[in-house]
């Protein structure tokens, strides 16, 4: 009668519950959507914009370079603009390094309640 009850324990201890393998995957998941929605998304939405507004770009346009430089559009090509500053002095810049216009510098933006 003891060695039934022993038997008895024993095959109910080999069959653990196995975790479900979608459910054990489902935390990385969530991990992985929260970080596409808060960096990735925004970032990939800003490198659009900056490609928009280099795209649109036009001679004489004031812009300012992300070293800081404030100048005019004197010219264009695909990959180089020049930009003329203070003094009537000519500045050939690659253009991925051009920050945005000058405008968004000057103008003061409305503080949010």
């Amino acid at each position: 009668m003891l060695g039934l009850i022993i038997s008895n324990a024993h095959a109910q201890a080999a069959n653990p519950a196995q975790p479900n393998a979608i459910m054990s995957m489902l935390p990385l998941v969530i991990v992985f959507m929260i970080f596409y929605f808060l960096m990735l998304r925004p970032q990939k939405k800003q490198v659009e914009e900056q490609k928009k507004y280099l795209a649109s770009l036009q001679k004489g346009e004031e812009i300012y370079l992300k070293s800081g430089i404030i100048g005019t559009v004197y010219g264009i090509t695909d990959k180089v603009v020049t930009i003329e500053v203070e003094g009537g002095v000519k500045l050939k810049v690659l253009k991925s390094y051009i920050a945005g216009s000058a405008k968004d510098i000057f103008t003061p933006k409305a503080k949010e309640a």
